[in-house]
Parts: C-alpha cells; structure tokens; sequence
C-alpha cells in the first residue's frame, strides 16, 4: 500500500464554474504548509479571510483558509480547507502553488476517495459508513439521501455489530464445552444458544430484506424497450419520462442506437433504454445499432417487449422468434414483459395472457398499472422505504452469514461430535459480517471500493 501518511491535496468540489471552490489537504506536517501559504498561524477550526500568492507573489485569490488539528477532523489528520472563488483556473494553480511549497513534505494529488480512506483506516467511521459517504453523493432521490443519511450516521453498521456480539458471546459457550465437555448440557441448553442463534438468523434475514429494498434504492433497475419497428418504442419512453427525450416518426428505424433515460417511480431510479428496432435491414448503420440492442438486452433488470395492437391480435411469428431469441441471450432470472401498445388505435384489443400488459403511449392509458408492474417486478415494497441503501456486496456477505448460521445450527443440532464445527461456521459468520464494516477486509478489495468515490472525498 502506498504510504497513506504522506500529506494529500484535492479540488474538494465539483470541476467547473462556480461561486465558491473548496482545496482539501489532510496529512502530517501541514503546519509548515500553513506557514508558507498563510504567511500566518491560523487558528484551528476558525475561517481566517487572507490572500494566497504565487511564488512571484501575485495575489492568486482571496479566500479563506479553515485548519482542522488532527484527529478532530474529517480524516483523523491535520487538515486544511481553502475556500476560494470557484474559478477553475485560479483553483488549478492554488493547487500547484501548494504542491511547490509541499514538495519537501511528500504533499501530492489524492486518489479518488482517498480521504474517505484514510478517515477509515484512522478509525473515524467504519466502511459501511465511508461508502454511505459515496452514496449520499451520487444519491439521485430523496430517499436515496435520506436512506445514505442513516448509514452514515451509523444505524447499519449497530445492527451488523449487535449480531457480532451475539456470535461471540455465543462462540464462546459453544467453545467452552470442548474444554468442559461433561458441563455440554449446561452450556448448550441452559443458555439455549440453539435459540438464539434462530434468533440471530431470523434478524439477519430481515436486515437482508431491507438491504435488498437499499440495492433498488441505490442502483435501480434497467429496463430495455426492445421490438420490431414502429411498435411504439420511443413513444413509450417519451410518456414514462413525461418529456420528448425520442424522436419519433412513422419511419420504421428511426432509432439508430440506444437511448438511456433515467426516472424516478415512488423514490426507485428506473433506468429505461430506448433501442433499435429488431428486424431484418441492409442498412450498415441500423445494423450496428439492432447489434447494440442485444448487447443492451444482455444488460437489463427487466425486458418489455412491445407489440403493436392496432396491427395484430396475437403474437405474430415473427415476434415470437423474437421472444424466443430474447429468453435465450437472457440469464434466467431476467423477466421479460409483453406490452400490447397502441390499444386508442386498435378495434379490438388483444386478449392478453397473465404476463401481458395493455398500455396507450398516445394516450397513457394503462401507464399506471405498468409502472406498478414495474416496481413490482423490481422488489420494491413501499412500506420499506427509509431502509438501508446497500450494495450487492453487503447482500453477498449478509448471505454468507446465513449459510455458515444455518451450517452452525446444523451441526449443533446433530449432537456433542459437532461442537467444534458448530463454533467454526459461527467465527466464519462473524468474517462474513465483519465484511460489511470493513474488519475482515482484503486490503486489494478496499482499494476497489474506495477508486469508486470522487476525487477529493
């Protein structure tokens, strides 16, 4: 690991224009910086209004410099925050100036999230809480933020320790019958570690279940529009995002290549891609899109595969190839959704199977039920709202810890010969959950998450 002790700096806000710019530091010996660039010592976490200069002495802009003594700061180190006009350029050279003066102290550019890291790494929040840091940013709902807020605050990381305790305490009366083994009754019994150890089970399963809400609340789902020309495609898009974000004409393969928009359904991002109509075509540049459509389809959450009701009253053979070819570059556990679109132009409407949906672009008759379907085929329980927003990861190490809790029950439950691997699968629970909070940790794995934040957090 590259020495994380050696002084960093950053833009700490967004690259562009703007009323005001933030220059992070955080490191050892940033008190002789101080000096060099304030020309002044400042008083700690009090805004001291000055001048930064260039080495000529050119006044470079007038801000304010706010010094935060290590570890009563964000990373547990001395820091130092500039806040200066948001000019981009005046920023670029503030962040050379002080590269120059910290070139005997080591001082250079951060890493992406590498000061959420080292807040990790110094024990001022634990990884659950560093990459709620990182959500809370890119949250794109209210709920999203709201849902990070919490994880930030801590309330995961309780849970994920209270279950740690619990496992301890009962590891170590499992434990102790191997050193006592005529006492088994009265440790394994009268402390009815059986019981708890349910207990611990049924509370994880029910985090899990919030945890899962969190990964709809986070990532959102994908939903692929895919079918034959003029079905309706484009159209569609354009009334769930409630703006023209498609053209759309009668030409059949207006679309070219995919088109990404992003909603929002009761706080859950939906992100809906717009394809190129699937048919057979010479044309070299609809080819290259309708190739870019089974590539996309490969991606999704959910697939809608649109129909065209004023044209037909049952699937036509050639959707149906469709279809099939759909199901199988699909893994199995993708839902495909068959939507008969253009009912306001249809004189009878297609009878429809269970998996069938009737909407009206046009008209946005039967938007809602799709949009409910929509959530539903997601996972998303409105009563879960303000859940945890996890990642997959947490979910993966959450599901861990119920497989080595069931094994751990298991073998407790076949008698005194499994008493040591009963204590095994529950340490190994407990390193399936430590995970979460960054305890049990492969350090390559660490630095994957924190290269996932922006620079400067």
């Amino acid at each position: 690991m590259e020495n994380w002790r050696a002084p960093i700096i950053a833009l700490a806000t967004a690259k562009g224009r703007a009323s005001v710019g933030i220059v992070r530091i955080s490191g050892s010996g940033i008190n002789q910086l101080i000096n060099a660039l304030c020309h002044r010592e400042l008083v700690p976490r009090q805004a001291t209004l000055l001048s930064f200069s260039d080495a000529q002495n050119n006044v470079i802009d007038e801000g304010l410099a706010i010094y935060f003594p290590g570890p009563h700061s964000y990373t547990g180190e001395d820091v130092l925050e500039l806040q200066c006009h948001g000019s981009s350029a005046a920023l670029a050279v503030l962040i050379d100036r002080c590269l120059e003066l910290g070139a005997s102290m080591d001082l250079r550019l951060a890493k992406p999230g590498e000061f959420t890291e080292r807040a990790f790494l110094n024990g001022k929040m634990d990884l659950a809480q560093a990459e709620a840091v990182a959500d809370l940013i890119d949250a794109s709902s209210a709920l999203a933020a709201k849902s990070a807020a919490k994880s930030l605050k801590g309330e995961f990381s309780k849970k994920i320790h209270i279950f740690l305790d619990a496992l301890t305490e009962l590891r170590a009366l499992t434990e102790a019958t191997l050193d006592f083994p005529e006492e088994e009754i009265d440790f394994i019994k009268q402390h009815d570690v059986l019981g708890r150890l349910e207990k611990i089970l049924n509370e994880i399963h029910e985090i899990k279940k919030a945890a899962q809400q969190g990964v709809i609340i986070r990532d959102g789902i994908t939903v692929v529009l895919v079918g034959q020309p003029n079905v309706g495609k484009s159209s569609l898009m354009n009334a769930l995002a409630g703006e023209d974000v498609a053209i759309v004409t009668p030409v059949a393969g207006t679309t070219r290549d995919r088109l990404k928009e992003t909603i929002q359904l009761d706080g859950v991002p939906l992100h809906i891609i717009d394809t190129a109509g699937l048919r057979e075509t010479t044309d070299s540049v609809e080819q290259i899109g309708i190739e870019r459509t089974w590539k996309t389809i490969a991606q999704a959450d959910l697939v809608l595969h649109l129909l065209d009701a004023s044209q037909q009253q049952n699937v036509s053979d050639v959707d149906q190839e469709l279809l099939t070819r759909i199901k199988k570059e699909l893994a199995p556990s993708v839902p495909v959704q068959i939507i008969w679109n253009k009912i306001d132009q249809s004189k009878t409407k297609p009878t429809v199977l269970k998996n069938e949906l009737l909407v009206s672009a046009k008209t946005g008759e039967g938007l809602d039920s799709l949009k409910a379907e929509l959530l539903k085929v997601a996972g998303w329980q409105p009563e879960a709202e303000g859940g945890i927003l996890a990642r997959k990861r947490h979910l993966e190490a959450l599901s861990e810890a119920e497989d080595f809790i069931e094994k751990s029950l298991e073998q407790l439950k076949n008698g005194s010969s499994f008493i040591e691997l009963a204590a095994e699968d529950m340490r190994l629970a407990q390193d399936a959950l430590s995970k979460i909070t960054g305890e049990f940790l492969p350090d390559d794995l660490l630095g994957k998450i924190f290269s996932t934040f922006c620079i400067g957090k």
